[in-house]
């Protein structure tokens, strides 16, 4: 499988990555940065210094700035911290971003490897939204999108009606569900299931002393985040579920339906059933003790 990682990190985005990492017969060729749980400048310099941090050669394209039509944007530094990383404050500047666009990238590679890229976006959808109007064949060229964003059957996480990564380009996602791409969405329906919690991150040091440690130091305050704003006590793997649906679908339960993305002000940003529109897998739940121990078992074999 031939994996590109449409990524904002993000604490969440970076437990994901170092996931990616160990994914058997998965070829990452690339990540593309956006806007979301940062500026996209700190989303590409994150990327830079994580795949760094992991050791890993993938090259980094940066992306959309703002939403579509937008000429401004507001991190959510309240959820991951002012830099990304927690209460890290300090982010070194590693590497350099490739010349081309994300939407450049996107559209380059589905045209090189006709069916074979799984694109996993976990951030607004913003770059897939580009690469469409660059290439209209990029709807079919891609293999499988699969995305991290949506609530189907339960309430949104930013506003009661909507999950934050659609809600933030809903123009976006609207334009992508149309689309009529192979789409796999890994909503809150099933991510909330899945919870991290602060013994089992702080394990991750004894097993993976460099980027478990990492982890363990970036989560904190994620992880206070949700104590005090929803009294959970762990952090749901957003972002690694749907990595973990780009390998292992059969994990999921999935229904088949249409999708369209509300514009409306009163629920910009929910997703709809809508019979009219492509057909779109939603996973409404998944093996959720899988899950959580699998990331263990993989991430903790990092050295």
């Amino acid at each position: 499988m031939k994996l590109i990682i449409d990524t904002d990190p993000g604490v969440d985005d970076v437990i994901a990555i170092a996931l990616a990492k160990t994914l058997p017969d998965t070829e990452v060729i690339g990540l593309t940065t956006v806007f979301g749980n940062t500026f996209t400048w700190q989303s590409s310099r994150n990327a830079r210094f994580l795949l760094d941090l992991l050791k890993w050669p993938v090259p980094v394209y940066e992306g959309a700035e703002f939403p579509l039509g937008a000429t401004s944007y507001t991190p959510s530094s309240n959820v991951h911290g002012d830099e990304g990383f927690g209460d890290i404050l300090t982010v070194p500047q590693i590497g350099q971003n490739q010349p081309e666009s994300a939407a450049e990238f996107l559209v380059q590679a589905a045209r090189a490897h006709p069916g074979e890229v799984v694109i996993c976006a976990l951030a607004p959808l913003t770059n897939i939204a580009l690469a469409l109007e660059l290439d209209e064949a990029f709807a079919k060229n891609v293999g499988r999108l699969v995305l991290m964003g949506g609530a189907l059957e339960c309430d949104g996480n930013i506003t009661p009606y909507a999950e934050a990564n659609i809600f933030h380009d809903a123009r976006a996602a609207e334009r992508v569900f149309a689309s009529g791409m192979n789409i796999q969405m890994i909503g809150l329906d099933v991510t909330l299931k899945t919870l991290l919690r602060q013994p089992q991150i702080d394990d991750l040091k004894n097993h993976a002393p460099v980027v478990g440690a990492f982890i363990s130091e970036i989560t904190p305050f994620y992880l206070d985040f949700y104590r005090s704003v929803a009294s959970i006590d762990g952090c749901p793997m957003h972002d690694a579920a749907a990595i973990l649906a780009c390998r292992y679908p059969d994990r999921f339960d999935f229904v088949t339906t249409g999708i369209s993305v509300s514009q409306s002000a009163t629920n910009l940003g929910q997703t709809l059933r809508a019979s009219e529109r492509p057909m779109t897998q939603v996973a409404l739940d998944l093996d959720a003790d899988w899950a959580v121990q699998h990331l263990f078992e993989r991430i903790g074999a990092l050295h």
